[in-house]
């Protein structure tokens, strides 16, 4: 139910009640409406099913304190006359639709205004558009937008962390008159219309409203001799190069936000927000899972067997692992530390898989070897599925 339907509903006509009932009578007159309209009573009864949506939104209003008072103050401005039509400026005919359309009637967006004013009440709403001290848009200060940029980061750079330029092509303060929009030598003067407050207060009736100032368009200054750079706007589109830190152990896909580094503010306003969304290069030898690093190298036979000390590398140098005698394909090897090493956190591991390998083709020599081997050595564990294969059916 919109703002609007407030002024045309009398929600205690709808319960039969007068404007001093109690809570009691309001609940007693909405059970009696309830049992007497619901819809299981009245199969097919489309006037009862409406009536009996009315009675609930009836007594919704007016079973709360807070939105039976808001009720009762907004049904009372508009029966005063505050709002008649013929009120607007310029002598335009005014509606209070008008109003309701822009915050929570027809045409505004989802959750704008209140919806049986769970959001802002009527007495917020209609001090915030009617008081002096506020409301309309003006053009003081204003904070700049946000940017967005995206940069592609080496493996190692985005693991190790790094310091780049980016060069950025946005609206930028004008260096010329440094922002006021003036032509240097000259100073924009304080507008004498809004003294500088970029706002004008109209009285309407009972109530007084403010818009922006025609003489400066809301900027609360005037500029005399534009600036020939930026032609008064105070702003130019430049490139503008910053430097970007990224931190030891930036992910790919991961967002980094730097305060202030956006696009500069209008008339003093703060500056926007850069964000820079980072993607990073695969390896073509390392891996990563969180802060740790991923390797795979390949061990020979006689290796996984006998065991080895084995050199791999790592980011900053070399590491020996000890492969143990008998490891098996597949297993695991940590080098501790040598994986993301953070500011705020411990260093990740390096998880180096070693992969036997086997050859394609071998000497003659080696195959006798072989041969020899596979003769010494005892068979593989192979009992159980022996023993599955030779059960009957």
């Amino acid at each position: 139910m919109s703002s609007k339907d407030w002024l045309e509903k009398d929600f205690y006509a709808v319960l039969g009640v007068g404007k001093s009932a109690s809570a009691d009578e309001i609940k007693k007159a909405y059970r009696k409406l309830a049992r007497e309209l619901h819809p299981d009573r009245n199969p097919g009864n489309r006037e009862a099913e409406e009536k009996f949506k009315a009675a609930s939104e009836a007594y919704d209003v007016l079973s709360d304190d807070k939105k039976r008072k808001e009720y009762d103050e907004m049904r009372s401005l508009f029966g005063s006359g505050a709002f008649r039509r013929g009120a607007r400026p310029g002598g335009a005919q005014f509606d209070p639709s008008d109003l309701f359309g822009s915050f929570g009637g027809a045409g505004a967006p989802p959750g704008a205004g209140d919806r049986r004013f769970g959001g802002a009440g009527f007495s917020d709403i209609f001090s915030s558009i009617f008081s002096g001290g506020g409301a309309g848009p003006r053009r003081g200060p204003q904070r700049g937008r946000d940017v967005e940029a995206e940069v592609t980061l080496d493996f190692v750079h985005a693991v190790q962390g790094t310091t780049l330029p980016l060069t950025l092509r946005s609206p930028g303060v004008c260096d010329t008159c440094h922002g006021n929009g003036a032509k240097p030598g000259t100073t924009p003067r304080t507008c004498p219309a809004c003294h500088g407050s970029g706002l004008i207060s109209r009285n309407q009736g009972s109530f007084s409203f403010s818009e922006p100032c025609r003489e400066c368009q809301g900027a609360g200054t005037i500029v005399e001799v534009k600036c020939p750079e930026c032609r008064g706007t105070g702003g130019v589109t430049k490139n503008r190069t910053i430097n970007v830190r990224f931190p030891a152990g930036v992910a790919d896909g991961q967002r980094i936000r730097l305060s202030g580094r956006g696009e500069p503010g209008e008339r003093g306003g703060p500056a926007g927000d850069l964000y820079v969304q980072v993607k990073v290069r695969p390896d073509d030898l390392f891996g990563r899972s969180g802060d740790d690093l991923t390797l795979t190298v390949p061990i020979t036979i006689a290796e996984a067997v006998l065991g080895t000390d084995l050199p791999v590398p790592t980011l900053d140098g070399t590491v020996t692992l000890r492969v143990p005698p008998g490891t098996p394909s597949g297993r695991k090897l940590r080098a501790r530390g040598k994986g993301v090493a953070r500011r705020d956190a411990p260093a990740g591991d390096l998880l180096v898989t070693v992969e036997v390998q086997v050859p394609s083709s071998i000497s003659d020599e080696a195959r006798d070897a072989l041969e020899t081997f596979a003769k010494l050595t005892p068979p593989a564990g192979r009992e159980r599925i022996e023993a599955r294969r030779h059960r009957p059916g």
